[in-house]
């Protein structure tokens, strides 16, 4: 609040700027809807879909086209993706133990990226 009214006292200061009674509803109009406003810039900078739930398991493969992969460890993801107000999808995933070691990595990348920001 207080970076607006500087804002809008060196907008009135600005030649060609704005009038006191024009930053004065500007102030009044962002008190009075500053909540809405948020929300909306919140709601308009989400991607479409938001991660609802995500449910994992480990198997082992009890089936495959090459020998060597049967008895072999997989990790089963699944994730519940909607749009609010509207029904779910489902993803289902299944990742080996070297996919699952590169998402690991990549997570701890992302993690490492977020942290120095």
């Amino acid at each position: 609040l207080k970076e607006l009214e500087a804002f809008l006292t060196a907008q009135t200061k600005k030649q060609g700027g704005i009038t006191s009674d024009q930053a004065a509803v500007i102030a009044k109009f962002w008190k009075n809807h500053r909540i809405k406003i948020h929300e909306s810039l919140i709601n308009q900078s989400r991607w479409d879909n938001v991660l609802r739930n995500m449910n994992w398991r480990v198997d082992l493969k009890a089936q495959s086209r090459r020998i060597d992969q049967i008895n072999t460890p997989v990790a089963i993801v699944e994730m519940e993706l909607g749009k609010n107000g509207q029904e779910s999808e489902f993803l289902c995933l299944e990742f080996d133990e070297a996919k699952v070691s590169q998402m690991l990595k990549n997570l701890a990348e992302i993690e490492e990226s977020m942290t120095l920001l």
